[in-house]
């Protein structure tokens, strides 16, 4: 096999630049399996130097039916990485084993990738050929009984990855045109009106905290009197948790109206909205 049948193989087992593939080959005198270890040692070495950089790029993945969904959160540095072939069709076949996986983070690591690497493995690798730190971010599957997930991504790169993805799980006891234009459509409203919560007694405690305490710093100086000033706290507050909350939130398609006053529209009965969760890139 010549020199240039080598690097050629190298590079396709490997992943690795015709640079690296080169000199690995020269440092093992010529022996593949050598020189691909060289790499493998080489491209850990590369990747933990990495780890200390900020991964605040990236992009959101989403797989699955309307059973079983999920997403996938994966970082990079820079947008520009995020829109690379390479890094792209990682995301995609690791969203598929994220979702054989519901999301354990354990199992998807240790998961065998197409080329029989694990999925730890092949970050590794691609990390030292693209040259950025790459991390696994958030990820999440949706899986109700008696249930039928509804999805939306905007901001897409390519097919099922995008800079924002929502699942939506509706309980229903039936399927048809009504529910799946609501489910669309809510998952679109989830998308733009990023709710915290479901109700509004499932907003974090902490992020509720924070609130009242911007809130009581906002009237310490406003000179109203104490009991006043809480009666106005009180009712920035539940302002606060109404608008959050995706029940009472204004319907996106008809602002006037919430989004429970939609679902009771609809009148069918055991429709109900199970869950949902959003994630977008840089929150």
């Amino acid at each position: 096999m010549s020199e240039i049948e080598k690097i050629k193989k190298l590079r396709q087992s490997t992943g690795a630049g015709f640079k690296d593939c080169n000199a690995a080959l020269k440092e093992s005198n010529g022996d593949l399996e050598k020189a691909a270890e060289i790499l493998r040692v080489k491209g850990i070495a590369k990747a933990s130097k990495k780890m200390s950089r900020d991964a605040k790029e990236g992009v959101i993945a989403i797989s699955g039916d309307t059973k079983k969904t999920s997403l996938i959160e994966i970082n990079c540095e820079t947008d520009f990485v995020a829109k690379n072939n390479d890094f792209i069709n990682f995301v995609q076949e690791l969203s598929l084993i994220n979702n054989q996986c519901s999301s354990d983070l354990e199992k998807l690591n240790n998961s065998k990738m197409k080329n029989e690497k694990s999925v730890k493995e092949n970050l590794v690798a691609l990390i030292a050929k693209i040259g950025e730190k790459i991390t696994i971010g958030r990820i999440k599957t949706i899986e109700n009984n008696n249930s039928q997930n509804f999805t939306y991504q905007h901001s897409v790169i390519k097919d099922n990855v995008s800079k924002l993805g929502v699942v939506v799980s509706l309980e229903v006891s039936e399927k048809n045109e009504i529910i799946d234009t609501f489910g669309k459509q809510l998952s679109m409203h989830v998308a733009a009106s990023n709710p915290l919560a479901l109700n509004s007694d499932q907003i974090n405690e902490e992020i509720l905290l924070k609130e009242q305490e911007l809130i009581a710093e906002e009237l310490k100086n406003s000179g109203k009197p104490v009991e006043i000033a809480k009666k106005i706290s009180l009712g920035k507050i539940n302002k606060f948790k109404e608008e959050n909350s995706l029940m009472t939130q204004d319907w996106v398609m008809e602002p006037k109206k919430k989004v429970k006053d939609i679902l009771s529209e609809i009148n069918i009965s055991n429709l109900k909205i199970k869950e949902f969760v959003r994630l977008k890139i840089g929150e």
